[in-house]
């Protein structure tokens, strides 16, 4: 049986692009979207339960914190979409199930709808598309406009508490997102792994291994943390030509 989902943004742009995702889940079956809050809060209210409301903040005449309020009990699961990450603690005070900071990739819608129904078929098994390769961000360093950030091109990512700093083979790029957020992303890609508490590096870009520390292809260098270290070396081992020397 499909998901049942109802998508509530007064952008009819990211309305569109949901529903691009929601199309590509052949699980996922969208019932309603509205642009206009007030005219979702009356039909949700007196209408069927949902599996899932996809839900914006920012909205005119009633935010969607607010929206949420009366009609939380209307879904099982309740996603917020927005712009916004300072609307986080707000959403999760509200037992949001999920919080999806535009631009968002299909990666990460998907591997939330499987997050939070694990058990549904034709979710757990998704293989991300090839041209889905990409994501935007927004660049701190250059007025927070959007910036393009392949997978390939990123060597290593840094904490930075309410911050990351991406660093990519041509650039340094500083945005606001957790690094646990930017760590579901980047999970997709077998490439990615945790060297530190503070640090997901590119194992590819690994230039020179001395000791516990790890060079990258840019000089960033990298201690391996205690926790992390396990996986970092079994890579290593991995790729080293063992000669007939002991």
């Amino acid at each position: 049986m499909k998901l049942k989902c109802i998508v509530i943004d007064d952008d009819i742009h990211a309305i569109n692009g949901i529903k691009s995702y929601i199309n590509t889940l052949s699980n996922i079956q969208l019932v309603h979207a509205y642009t206009d809050p007030l005219e979702a809060l009356t039909e949700i209210s007196g209408g069927n339960d949902v599996d899932i409301i996809f839900m914006d903040v920012d909205m005119p005449m009633i935010s969607g914190i607010e929206l949420s309020k009366a009609v939380r009990h209307k879904t099982s699961k309740l996603i917020f979409t927005t712009s916004h990450s300072k609307y986080a603690y707000e959403a999760f005070e509200m037992h949001a199930s999920a919080y999806l900071l535009k631009p968002y990739t299909f990666a990460r819608f998907a591997e939330t709808i499987n997050r939070l129904f694990p058990q549904t078929p034709n979710v757990q098994n998704i293989n991300i598309q090839q041209e889905d390769d990409y994501f935007f961000v927004r660049n701190k360093n250059e007025r927070n406009n959007l910036i393009k950030v392949r997978y390939t091109d990123i060597v290593a990512v840094e904490s930075l508490q309410n911050y990351v700093r991406i660093y990519t083979v041509d650039e340094t790029i500083v945005t606001y997102i957790a690094l646990s957020e930017i760590k579901v992303i980047l999970k997709e890609y077998p490439n990615f792994a945790q060297a530190h508490r503070s640090f997901i590096i590119a194992k590819n870009y690994i230039e020179k291994v001395e000791g516990n520390m790890l060079k990258m292809i840019n000089n960033l260098t990298v201690n391996i943390g205690n926790n992390y270290r396990d996986e970092i070396q079994a890579y290593i081992r991995e790729k080293t030509i063992r000669t007939g020397r002991s």
